[in-house]
């Protein structure tokens, strides 16, 4: 009996053991099996350069829109609220070079540049200009 089921696995799963060729023509094969990315690695370019030429500097909105949000948007880490004049007196009573700083260096729990990495100084600027007038 033993060996009528042994047989009988055998033959069922047997199929499923013996290789099968992958549909489609070498070509085919090849196509498929191509990556559908590039990996960039640190310290390389990537055409970021390229990318951000291309579609020049950002807006305060954007950059608020994109990275500032997250936390001026919901008090995250006790970040003053967007348009909370009350919240933004003390900061803005320090002047806008104190503001500045403590945007590309990061300040309490908010990160240097408020994580927009790639955002140049007057990208930075101008997000902070954009908050202060929906502030006041």
């Amino acid at each position: 009996m033993k060996r009528v089921v042994t047989v009988g696995l055998l033959a069922m799963f047997l199929p499923m053991l013996v290789q099968s060729e992958p549909a489609g023509t070498a070509d085919e094969i090849r196509e498929r099996l191509q990556p559908h990315g590039d990996l960039c690695r640190t310290g390389e370019d990537c055409g970021t350069s390229v990318a951000a030429a291309a579609s020049g500097p950002k807006s305060g909105e954007d950059v608020y829109s994109q990275f500032c949000f997250a936390c001026h948007a919901t008090g995250a880490s006790d970040a003053p609220l967007l348009a909370d004049a009350q919240a933004w007196a003390p900061r803005v009573a320090k002047g806008m070079d104190v503001l500045i700083a403590s945007t590309l260096n990061g300040l309490g729990m908010m990160p240097a540049k408020g994580a927009c990495m790639d955002c140049s100084d007057d990208e930075l600027r101008a997000a902070v200009d954009y908050i202060l007038e929906q502030s006041q």
